[in-house]
């Protein structure tokens, strides 16, 4: 075990594999059961025709959580609205979030192309803060309370590009273990390394779940894990510690695997109910404006739940003179709100807003 003290560079991090053993059978057995929810959850997914339902939803609010743990903090309201349009006028909490929002979508494109690397890392990164980003070069990163120093990652970007180095070969060549222990190794070795000057925590949090992807446990971003690590920060940095101070990956291991199955089956409750709602909502738009009812219309207002008139155009649903009077009438219905923002109209669906809000999944009926 490498000499630790937070105060000083920790250029003796150790490479991977770790000395440890990652694949106990207490670590073995919580894997059987992480793996078990996300093949579940992947199955649910599935249930949901319209993939854009939740691939427009779900990693918005992974973006907003995972932003709110580095205390930039905004609402799913703003984000939802600005989500599908220019941004201008947006607060800069949601505009650094929506920043998040798109390097996922831009990491989901890559994945298909190439696994997860150092690469792909400064590029999500540089999404991230929208800006170039860059390997580390200067010293004086180090990670602290209002208290003390508590960690100081390496320093020289040898020794960093040597350590990141070792970090994609791990991921991309260890088939002997399970993924989802890679993945949780790799979360550890990614923040000690911290290979940037700033967006290391949400950089991290974000490969997860392209390396989900990547090893074929995800399909489509919808594992909603940084929930779990705000809800158990103190867990988060526990674990982490025991593994940097003295080498004991168990419980930071069976922490990251308790997460992705708690998450696993929190998100496929939620596209049940989600399922429950869109079906209710069809049958709603059918029996009260018949003559408007179309599934893709209903899609719409589930994609876009602040919608404009121009997503319903661009859907090609309809004209536009057409589509206001569409949404009007699903105004008229109850369906959705409507609210004037500047010079144009939102139509807002609240039920579903306030379903993706919620950690329950129920929801009253129309």
């Amino acid at each position: 075990m490498a000499t630790f003290d937070p105060k000083t560079p920790y250029n003796n991090l150790p490479l991977l594999p770790p000395e440890y053993d990652i694949e106990s059978k207490v670590i073995m057995k919580k894997c059987i059961g992480a793996r078990t929810a996300l093949a579940e959850l992947k199955q649910a997914g599935e249930i949901i025709p319209n993939q854009s339902v939740l691939i427009n939803t779900i990693p918005l609010l992974e973006a907003k959580t995972s932003s709110e743990i580095e205390n930039i903090v905004t609402t799913q309201d703003e984000l939802f609205k600005y989500v599908s349009v220019d941004e201008t006028h947006a607060d800069p909490a949601t505009k650094e979030t929506l920043h998040y929002r798109r390097a996922l979508s831009y990491g989901c494109e890559m994945i298909k192309q190439r696994p997860v690397s150092t690469r792909l890392a400064i590029e999500i990164c540089s999404q991230i803060l929208k800006t170039d980003v860059s390997i580390r070069t200067q010293p004086g990163t180090v990670l602290s309370t209002p208290f003390e120093v508590i960690y100081t990652p390496p320093v020289g970007s040898d020794v960093i590009e040597e350590k990141m180095s070792n970090w994609e070969h791990f991921l991309n060549e260890r088939f002997d273990l399970d993924p989802l222990v890679r993945m949780a190794v790799m979360h550890y070795q990614f923040e000690a390394i911290h290979p940037f000057r700033d967006g290391n925590g949400r950089t991290g949090r974000l490969l997860n779940i392209l390396f989900l992807i990547h090893v074929g446990v995800l399909e489509i971003p919808v594992l909603y894990l940084s929930k779990y690590i705000l809800e158990n920060r103190a867990g988060y940095y526990n674990s982490i510690r025991c593994v940097t101070e003295r080498g004991e990956w168990e419980d930071w291991i069976l922490y990251m695997l308790d997460g992705v199955e708690q998450m696993a089956h929190w998100t496929h409750r939620k596209i049940r109910a989600i399922r429950d709602l869109l079906e209710h909502t069809c049958d709603t738009v059918r029996a009260k404006a018949g003559k408007i009812y179309s599934r893709e219309l209903v899609d719409i207002i589930f994609t876009q739940p602040y919608c404009r008139i121009q997503n319903v155009v661009d859907a090609g649903i309809a004209q536009r003179q057409t589509a206001s009077v569409y949404l009007k009438k699903l105004v008229e219905i109850g369906v959705l709100d409507e609210q004037q923002s500047g010079r144009e109209r939102l139509f807002i669906h609240p039920k579903f807003l306030n379903l993706l809000k919620s950690d329950e999944n129920e929801f009253m009926r129309y």
